[in-house]
């Protein structure tokens, strides 16, 4: 689960309400639908502007992705794999016809079965680095969804603050009312940056990072695919999936 994108989040909203409070401020001024109204429908619909609806449509899977993303076992994968390329050198490439039911990933499944169907290795690293590159390419539309979000928030804030401004300039007959009325247009300002900087261009990186992590293991298995094919010594390909691996694990490994 991502539990730092949760705690991450009530940190930085919780240390800014908390100074707010501290500084004698009344949190219930915080709270202001119409503010609320303006930043969050305006930040949306401008966002919406920007992308397909197949684009948009992703939205609530990659929430569930930030929110339930488990970290993959690189270590985990390369034993696998370092295990199929010793069978492969006993038993031969047949082998892996009989364990594509066992492999989950759908691009690893792929790759094995090109193999499987004697493909030239120069082709099953073409098809699959096209492979690979689809997926970052949708990786960044996705977070380019969260960063247009994190753009406008800002400006919407901002334009909420005028229309309040201006509400509050017509109604200079009343100057008791004056400060409270200004205070309330600046909320939506708060709005924008705050959600900006707190929600939306946080989510961003969160998925830009998930996706760059995604992108090294589906490297590693490609290189991994490409091993087995050429027949390579099992202890050659640990060594050379090994070198994907970051160097804390690569140490825990080699212990």
């Amino acid at each position: 689960m991502g539990v730092t994108t949760i705690v991450g989040f009530i940190i930085a909203a919780g240390c800014l309400v908390l100074a707010y409070i501290l500084d004698g401020g009344n949190i219930s001024t915080l709270f202001r639908g119409t503010a609320a109204l303006i930043v969050f429908g305006g930040t949306i619909g401008a966002t919406t502007m920007c992308f397909s609806f197949q684009e948009l449509k992703t939205v609530p899977k990659l929430i569930k992705i930030i929110l339930f993303h488990k970290h993959p076992d690189e270590v985990a994968l390369i034993e696998q794999i370092v295990d199929l390329s010793d069978k492969v050198r006993r038993e031969g490439v047949l082998y892996l016809e009989k364990q594509l039911p066992q492999i989950d990933d759908d691009f690893m499944r792929k790759g094995i079965q090109l193999v499987v169907d004697g493909t030239d290795p120069e082709l099953v690293r073409m098809i699959m680095e096209t492979e690979l590159y689809a997926m970052q390419e949708r990786h960044s539309a996705g977070a380019g969804v969260f960063e247009a979000a994190g753009g406008f928030a800002p400006t919407m804030g901002i334009i909420g603050t005028v229309l309040g401004l201006v509400h509050v300039l017509g109604n200079l007959d009343s100057p008791e009312t004056l400060g409270p009325a200004i205070a309330l247009a600046f909320i939506a300002t708060l709005y924008g940056i705050g959600s900006a900087n707190i929600l939306w261009l946080p989510i961003a990186e969160k998925l830009k990072n998930i996706g760059k992590k995604e992108d090294i293991l589906r490297e590693l298995m490609l290189e991994g695919i490409l091993s087995i094919q050429s027949g390579y010594n099992p202890l050659l390909v640990r060594e050379r999936l090994t070198a994907f691996l970051r160097p804390r694990t690569q140490f825990a490994e080699e212990e």
